[in-house]
């Protein structure tokens, strides 16, 4: 995880000379035929900050991020984007704005200097300034030495940065990442994050929305966990973390459920596990002990002092244990224990559109 650095004036409160990139009151948005997407979102977003969206796929974070960049139009609430309201100066908030979306919009027959010249020109950047400010962004990007090649011949990944590359062309204060890595490999989804991190260290504003924790833990300096179209939390990823408690301990079972009785009924060891665990007086009555596809993770205060209790507890009765490990939570526990559902890779390979969008009436 990155090193953040904290901001000298502790964020965007008012007068502390630093105002808030994006301010939104109870918005809401509803679809045509009924469908709440987004369900009285308050949100404010200090001017600089890295800020994240975490949710599953359908939690609404597309729809949310469409309506701060004005490509939908809420039907309840307020939002100011840079000073500018979106309903009544969406012009000039997209002027301000910068917008990835998850799907590249690149020209396959341009070259990557022809894809960031037209985009310059469609967002009025003087001529005389358009040759160096390719120039620029080719360099931060990564792209220089390719720059006169077709995009058709790029990766992947060479495209998503491009695509970053056309929607920073304006210098906008602020820019949104709508699941910019989403299928791409390790290795295209770091060197993206290098450079979303260099442009927010140049004091550019970004608002991530994504289905990666990692991603989550890596980027931002806040973020809000989105589910069914309400933010069920908000915090730093470290505040978030602390708010599961305690250390984890994950203990590795051997076996798989047996007849142990003689009655043809199937005992589990993991189960068996879990209820020493719970009852077996080795951690306090508030632990939290979930049963895993390898064996039991145990979330307590004392996890650490008490690790080897389990451990002997667990060998007396004749089971065997096969690895544990104690860490800290991650934003995977932070995420199951704030939702009950657990973000896994089934859906983070799902497809990554937020929900199939009926019609809306833009205002």
């Amino acid at each position: 995880m990155r090193e953040r650095t904290p901001r000298p004036d502790g964020g965007g409160d008012a007068g502390d000379g630093r105002g808030n990139a994006i301010e939104a009151s109870g918005v809401e948005l509803t679809y045509a035929d009924g469908t709440e997407a987004v369900k009285g979102i308050d949100l404010t977003v200090p001017e600089g900050e890295f800020f994240g969206f975490l949710g599953p796929n359908g939690a609404g974070k597309t729809t949310t991020i469409k309506t701060f960049a004005t490509l939908l139009s809420p039907t309840g609430g307020s939002i100011t984007v840079n000073g500018y309201d979106v309903r009544d100066d969406a012009r000039r908030v997209r002027e301000t704005i910068g917008y990835m979306a998850q799907e590249t919009s690149v020209d396959e027959e341009l070259t990557a200097r022809e894809n960031i010249r037209f985009a310059a020109r469609a967002y009025g950047v003087p001529k005389s300034e358009r040759a160096d400010r390719i120039d620029e962004l080719l360099d931060l990007v990564d792209l220089a030495d390719v720059g006169d090649k077709r995009a058709g011949e790029f990766s992947g990944g060479m495209k998503k940065r491009l695509d970053a590359a056309t929607a920073l062309v304006h210098s906008p204060p602020l820019v949104f990442l709508d699941e910019p890595t989403t299928g791409l490999d390790p290795k295209a989804r770091n060197r993206l994050w290098e450079y979303f991190e260099r442009i927010n260290e140049r004091g550019t504003t970004l608002f991530l929305t994504t289905q990666y924790l990692e991603e989550a833990d890596q980027l931002c300096d806040r973020l809000s966990v989105i589910l069914d179209g309400d933010i069920v939390a908000t915090g730093s990823p470290t505040e978030l973390k602390r708010r599961v408690g305690g250390e984890i301990l994950d203990v590795e079972i051997e076996g798989e459920a047996v007849d142990a009785t003689g009655d043809g009924s199937a005992a589990d060891p993991r189960e068996r596990a879990a209820e020493i665990a719970r009852t077996g007086d080795v951690f306090d009555a508030d632990a939290d002990v979930a049963v895993t596809d390898d064996g039991i993770s145990v979330t307590a205060e004392r996890a650490r002092q008490h690790g080897t209790d389990l451990l002997v507890a667990l060998r007396d009765d004749g089971i065997t244990v096969t690895g544990f490990n104690i860490r800290s939570p991650t934003l995977d526990d932070v995420f199951l224990a704030i939702t009950g559902e657990d973000l896994d890779s089934e859906d983070r390979a799902a497809d990554s559109a937020d929900v199939t969008e009926p019609e809306v009436t833009a205002e």
